[in-house]
């Protein structure tokens, strides 16, 4: 035999495993049927194990991890199959429904909204991308702006929360950990860092440079190339500005935006000093209620997944039989948990798409644990 022959061999099986799983899904069709006149629950723990485990014993001890994961799939498929042939809809797609059904049909011009730092910060040339009239109220820290959303002070704050360069804004990400709130709307903002100083300050007076880990990450090419110079991090880009600003030193500069050069009175002793001119900030917009506006096409999950060999896996496979593009995944630790983490998803979807209510309604069987985030769009 050659290799077109075994192909061919393959061919007929797989014919064979085409119908019989429609026979399968067939039978769980009435099976979906039997348990809704009956109020039976659709999940069966005990009997998906006994016939995975059977499944397993099954094949030689080298498949027998392969078998599990083959059931596993199938068990997913079936529970799915049956769910929407039952109608049963989760509670979150209830909830979802409600929020598309009462959001206003344009995203507000102007409100009250939280952010980290002191004026002209870039929190705050984000706002303004995101609002045509926002009105300002600045944080010390990411926390007290999450507090502030928690607390109803302020509608909106607005988080930068990864960078093209430097990565993700780790501080943003443990905090969503434990804070309530959801994500109405994103934006990308070009991130153009400039070496400020006092008026008279030369490039060579510098002995301390003061800004945010961020932009002195995403800066350090520059950084290298000064000798015996000291590198201070600080809460925000702006208030290293305002330190240089209101200091009586004048061997000190700061990594700014353009907005700060006027803000405070400085000079611009170097322009664009990162590392790469296509650096970009992603910002999220956040609430404390679940607003969806229309045209609303990504996602924002947080699952724990369980303890397990092939967990992560049988989430992305899903997301991938549903043909959701995940555009976003991270990882961060559990601190209560050893060794165990939360996993953060983005998802490129409709909000009106068949796929992304099922995924809404198939969630509680992907993970332990889940925090919906919020359905956006994103302002270019």
């Amino acid at each position: 035999m050659d290799l077109n022959d075994y192909r061919g061999e393959i061919d007929k099986i797989d014919e064979q495993l085409i119908q019989l799983f429609k026979q399968r899904m067939d039978v769980s069709a009435k099976i979906a049927d039997y348990k809704k006149d009956h109020q039976i629950p659709i999940l069966n723990t005990e009997r998906e194990r006994k016939i995975s485990e059977k499944a397993a014993n099954s094949v030689p001890p080298e498949m027998a991890e392969s078998a599990r994961m083959l059931y596993a799939l199938l068990f997913d498929l079936s529970r799915s199959y049956q769910k929407r042939r039952s109608g049963e809809h989760s509670p979150l797609y209830h909830i979802i429904q409600d929020a598309i059904e009462h959001t206003e049909p344009l995203f507000p011009p102007t409100a009250q909204i939280a952010c980290q730092g002191v004026e002209g910060s870039y929190s705050q040339l984000a706002s303004q991308k995101l609002f045509k009239h926002p009105q300002m109220i600045y944080f010390n820290t990411f926390e007290a702006v999450f507090s502030a959303i928690e607390s109803g002070f302020c509608r909106y704050g607005v988080l930068p929360l990864e960078n093209s360069s430097a990565g993700s804004v780790n501080k943003v990400y443990e905090l969503m950990l434990n804070h309530d709130f959801r994500i109405v709307r994103s934006t990308r903002l070009k991130i153009d860092h400039h070496l400020l100083a006092k008026p008279g300050v030369k490039l060579e007076d510098v002995k301390e440079i003061f800004s945010h880990e961020q932009a002195i990450s995403q800066c350090s090419d520059f950084l290298a190339t000064l000798k015996d110079v000291k590198v201070t991090r600080c809460e925000n880009t702006a208030v290293a500005a305002a330190m240089v600003a209101q200091s009586d030193r004048t061997d000190i500069a700061a990594l700014s935006s353009r907005n700060c050069i006027e803000l405070y009175g400085l000079n611009c002793l170097k322009p664009s000093i990162q590392n790469h001119d296509n650096n970009y900030t992603r910002f999220i917009c956040i609430s404390k209620n679940l607003e969806i506006y229309p045209g609303a096409d990504k996602t924002s999950l947080m699952m724990i997944l369980p303890h397990r060999p092939g967990a992560l896996y049988q989430a992305l496979s899903r997301f991938y039989s549903l043909g959701l593009n995940l555009i976003k995944l991270e990882s961060r630790p559990l601190p209560e948990r050893d060794f165990e983490f939360m996993f953060y998803f983005d998802l490129e979807t409709s909000i009106y798409s068949q796929e992304f209510l099922q995924m809404i309604d198939e969630l509680d069987n992907l993970c332990e644990e889940f925090k919906y985030l919020g359905s956006y769009s994103e302002v270019l």
